[in-house]
């Protein structure tokens, strides 16, 4: 998710790290346990599985019979930039793996054969404005519930880390106006109702549900060694590093 508070007193911001070119992969079972983390407990050892692949985009390491398709994204197509610190670990569920989820695993192969941040871009805009993209046609859901992610964060948009779970359901062209709501990124208390982040461009829009105090305490608590893990695996991982 790209709006994000950040203030909110439970974050720890971590150093953001330099714009790079390449990639590195994540050790399959750090990546998998990353990416299933994102899915509630009872959907996790039904739900597939795709790795980052430096050659391909995505590889299917995890077939799954839930219906719920889980990864860890590391290239958001709409800031034309290509980062080697993105780790945003998400999982689809049946019409979100239909529609959204083609657009993440194109950008990954597209970045992965070459082609430049601002043409990969224009691509993918391309695709959505052709339909080859197509918006969901039914409600649904992805769940983000994951202890940790690190994406960009208003007001300026920098990379952070930050504990975040929520939930994102599928609402393409919804606006927040339509729905009475009134983000205010200065203010959490404006965030703990539904409201609405265009995920760079109306047809990939969400309504986003954040996860309550009580629940987020258990969803930490339960990854404390993934946490622990994932900051030994990478610095900018680590929930316990300021921002600066």
């Amino acid at each position: 998710m790209k709006i994000i508070t950040a203030f909110i007193a439970a974050l720890g911001f971590a150093t953001p790290g330099l714009a790079a070119d390449t990639l590195d992969t994540m050790p399959p079972k750090l990546e998998t346990q990353l990416a299933l983390s994102a899915a509630p407990p009872h959907l996790r050892d039904k739900a597939t599985v795709h790795l980052l692949d430096l050659k391909t985009g995505y590889r299917l390491t995890q077939e799954g019979t839930n219906g719920i398709t889980c990864i860890v994204e590391r290239t958001q197509w709409e800031h034309a930039d290509f980062r080697d610190d993105i780790f945003v670990p998400l999982c689809y569920d049946a019409e979100g793996t239909k529609t959204y989820l083609r657009y993440i695993m194109d950008t990954a192969a597209m970045r992965a054969q070459g082609m430049d941040p601002a043409a990969l871009k224009a691509e993918v805009e391309k695709r959505f404005r052709d339909k080859t993209y197509p918006v969901p046609s039914k409600p649904g859901l992805s769940y983000m519930i994951a202890p940790v992610m690190r994406t960009s964060s208003p007001p300026d948009m920098k990379i952070r880390t930050m504990a975040m779970p929520h939930l994102m359901f599928y609402a393409p062209y919804l606006t927040n106006a339509e729905i009475g709501a009134a983000p205010d990124f200065t203010n959490f208390d404006s965030l703990l109702y539904p409201f609405v982040d265009k995920q760079g461009n109306p047809e990939h829009s969400y309504m986003i549900q954040m996860i309550g105090a009580a629940e987020k305490a258990k969803i930490l608590a339960e990854h404390k060694q993934l946490l622990e893990d994932l900051c030994a695996y990478r610095d900018v991982l680590c929930l316990t590093h300021m921002e600066h």
